[in-house]
């Protein structure tokens, strides 16, 4: 018996629901991070400090 199309839509927004979670929870990750550690984020990223001072 096969499946109806339905049920392969569902599927679909399922997985589409957990790759945007998961990508939230990255970001969030990510934020959190650069709260922590505000002096890396600084020295990480010398070119904005050059296009800055001109």
């Amino acid at each position: 018996m096969a499946k109806d199309q339905n049920t392969f839509a569902k599927r679909r927004r399922e997985m589409e629901k957990k790759r945007k979670a998961e990508e939230k929870r990255e970001r969030r990750r990510k934020k959190k991070e650069q709260v922590d550690n505000p002096t890396e984020e600084v020295a990480s990223n010398p070119a904005e400090d050059a296009t800055a001072e001109q």
